[in-house]
């Protein structure tokens, strides 16, 4: 009977986890195409990623404080990971993406970013000696091939090197969210982690534009996308509550009911939206060696994942979104 209770149990949760992780993935993966539509009305990235956090950050405010319920004294014991957290995988991360954005395919520019879990292997094996499993070494060949492809450098076609470095520092930023997320003593609730590190992104770039480091210029000026012209607060509204916000409340459910490993996966869905929204919203789609490179980079990443020892499944998936994503230790914590 036991058993049984169990079954039905997972079968639930994968009827209701999966779709609510593809929610997840679609609602993150529009995040580019809008940002890029700000861009081009006049908006720097830097603008568009500090309002993209805020908003993030001002909805989240109130369930992260009721998620402390008066244990103040873990943002003081965490102080330095959610200053980490904060400032690289959540700012660096989304900021280095928007300025791939801004001179690249948005869909391209994520697939770059998506070799992260490439880059945690090799950091993993140069810091700690964890050496790689044949299957993730050829995933990671085959990721790489993918990129080429993707790049679209053996044609002889110009390529924006800018854009480029831009989106593999993205990557970088992403790494290094997957690296802290792993961290299961903090006892940080997701929703604090999450909500506290928006807020430290949040001041840590308004600092910057305020002093002059991050370029900032934004207007009121409409918005101009495929489908026609919009406010310039309906991107930042998308951005900010769809993008972010609601996509990481749908990531802690799904992840929870799908467990890290398998909404993982799902999390590759957001390449997809990503190119769908960019081709929706802008009119931008790869061609089709890009394309083939596209599902190769996909497949390499799968490849890795497929490769990783079941006992190393400890990082959670908020579908896909580096700068939203949370410790799979602290999903079990009771609320």
């Amino acid at each position: 009977m036991s058993t049984l209770a169990n079954d039905t149990s997972v079968r639930a949760g994968l009827r209701l986890g999966l779709p609510l992780a593809i929610a997840a993935a679609f609602t993150f993966g529009m995040s580019g195409a809008w940002a890029r539509g700000l861009i081009d009305a006049g908006w720097t990235p830097g603008a568009a990623v500090t309002v993209r956090i805020w908003v993030a950050a001002l909805v989240l405010l109130i369930p992260t404080v009721i998620s402390l319920r008066g244990r103040w004294k873990l943002l003081r014991k965490n102080a330095g990971i959610i200053a980490a957290y904060g400032l690289l995988a959540v700012t660096a991360t989304q900021l280095f993406y928007f300025q791939a954005v801004g001179v690249m395919d948005v869909g391209l520019a994520l697939l770059i970013e998506y070799t992260a879990p490439i880059a945690v292997v090799l950091w993993l094996w140069m810091r700690r000696g964890e050496k790689p499993t044949r299957r993730s070494i050829l995933g990671a060949l085959i990721a790489f091939v993918g990129l080429v492809l993707m790049l679209d450098v053996l044609s002889g076609r110009t390529v924006d090197i800018g854009g480029i470095l831009w989106a593999f520092g993205a990557m970088v930023g992403a790494a290094a969210y997957f690296v802290l997320s792993g961290r299961s003593d903090t006892g940080l609730p997701p929703l604090v982690l999450a909500g506290a590190g928006l807020f430290v992104g949040a001041l840590g770039l308004t600092v910057a534009g305020a002093v002059g480091i991050l370029p900032m210029s934004w207007n009121t000026d409409d918005v101009t996308y495929r489908f026609g012209t919009v406010p310039w607060f309906v991107p930042v509204l998308a951005i900010g509550i769809l993008a972010t916000a609601l996509a990481y409340v749908l990531g802690i459910a799904s992840t929870r009911l799908l467990g890290s490993r398998l909404a993982s996966f799902i999390a590759l869905a957001e390449v997809v939206a990503a190119l769908l929204f960019g081709w929706l919203l802008l009119g931008q789609l790869p061609n089709l060696l890009q394309g083939v490179g596209a599902a190769l980079v996909l497949a390499g990443v799968v490849v890795v994942k497929l490769g990783e020892p079941a006992a190393s499944d400890g990082v959670a998936s908020t579908a896909g979104d580096p700068a939203l994503a949370i410790p799979a230790e602290e999903l079990a914590e009771p609320s």
